[in-house]
């Protein structure tokens, strides 16, 4: 039941996203009650690198995790660091 939660959540929380990873970039909105803990690992999991800075610091790394105040339906972009895409 717990894993059929997680799908539905990630599914409603995403309402638009663009990848175009060969620029090491990729762009999204989310939903209503979406927080940075999704958003990074959905960074995370797209650009396929721990290594990775959002272009307006919605979000940050401290210790505990990754903290800050997303806006339904703004678009954030997430970038990679590194060179190996």
């Amino acid at each position: 039941m717990k894993l059929l939660s997680t799908l539905v959540l990630a599914l409603v929380s995403i309402v638009s996203a663009s990848h175009n990873v060969s620029n090491g970039c990729i762009s999204f909105s989310v939903s209503s009650g979406t927080g940075c803990a999704w958003m990074c690992q959905y960074c995370q999991d797209n650009l396929k690198t721990t290594n990775y800075y959002f272009t307006d610091n919605v979000c940050k790394y401290q210790p505990g995790g990754c903290v800050g105040n997303p806006i339904a339906g703004k678009q954030y972009t997430c970038c990679s660091n590194s060179q190996e895409l």
